[in-house]
């Protein structure tokens, strides 16, 4: 492994990198005592990824949060004080509001969520060629000053101004009249001990507007039903919370950086 060779001290990752990791074959017989610390961005890391990494690795490890839009980053977690679940406070000469997620008018106070609003150098001047997509992306904030780009991501601050990223705006699935945020589910799946990767859509559904379906790799050698899969999240999550439908799968669609793409599976949802 290239960390024990070259003793690196640092590991930048997106979580499927992570999870990569957590699960290589014979990981504990590398030396990665040489890593001060880490960090994930891309997509929000299971706190059960964070814990097994850790704890195979010995360091600490830190997430960011950012955007293409951003070049790439708004906010991480300090190394001095990280503080677990969040992504950090905001980079210098950046600001961070959390406005609601409706209209993007008003700003909110500490612990609602809402969505996430970003000002800053490092903050796109707009899209090539695309004035109505640039239009909808920079607006102005609740400030009455323009320039804040409106990430379509949902978070809060918390009360010492760290940033917590609850989900993406459009992966909200609308069950029943309730929200949920496929990331809760997301993290309760990867605690499941024969669980190597999972991604959670709503899919259509007559009665309840939409339905949560749940997408597994399992961890190699092992074997489930969705049956188990399913009373294992209902015993941690409100019942409207746990999937309904459970796919098993070898993998995960993904980006060209790791990330998995929860759009691709609800293409292939409504292709059905």
């Amino acid at each position: 492994m290239a960390i024990e060779k070259h003793r690196a001290t640092f590991y930048p990752g997106v979580p499927t990198m992570v999870v990569g990791m957590n699960n290589f074959p014979g990981v504990e017989k590398y030396d990665l005592t040489s890593l001060r610390f880490a960090v994930s961005a891309a997509a929000p890391l299971a706190p059960e990824v964070q814990v097994g990494f850790e704890a195979i690795t010995g360091c600490k490890m830190l997430e960011a949060y950012g955007l293409t839009e951003t070049s790439p980053m708004a906010a991480m977690d300090p190394v001095g004080s990280p503080r677990d679940h969040s992504v950090g406070v905001p980079v210098p000469d950046t600001d961070v509001k959390i406005v609601d997620a409706e209209t993007g008018t008003k700003e909110l106070p500490v612990a609602e969520s809402g969505e996430i609003i970003i000002k800053g150098p490092q903050v796109m001047k707009g899209y090539w060629n695309l004035p109505d997509e640039t239009a909808r992306a920079l607006r102005t904030g609740p400030d009455g000053q323009p320039g804040w780009l409106y990430s379509a991501d949902i978070g809060y601050m918390d009360e010492d101004g760290y940033l917590h990223v609850v989900d993406r705006k459009k992966d909200m699935i609308i069950a029943g009249g309730y929200n949920i945020y496929p990331t809760d589910i997301e993290a309760v799946l990867f605690e499941h001990p024969k669980v190597r990767e999972a991604a959670v859509i709503g899919i259509p559904d007559e009665r309840r507007g939409e339905t949560v379906k749940a997408f597994i790799v399992l961890k190699e050698g092992e074997t489930s039903t969705p049956e188990e899969i399913i009373a294992f999240c209902r015993e941690q999550l409100a019942a409207y919370k746990a999937p309904r439908l459970v796919e098993f799968r070898d993998d995960l669609p993904k980006s060209l950086i790791g990330k998995v793409l929860r759009r691709k599976l609800r293409e292939e949802e409504v292709g059905k």
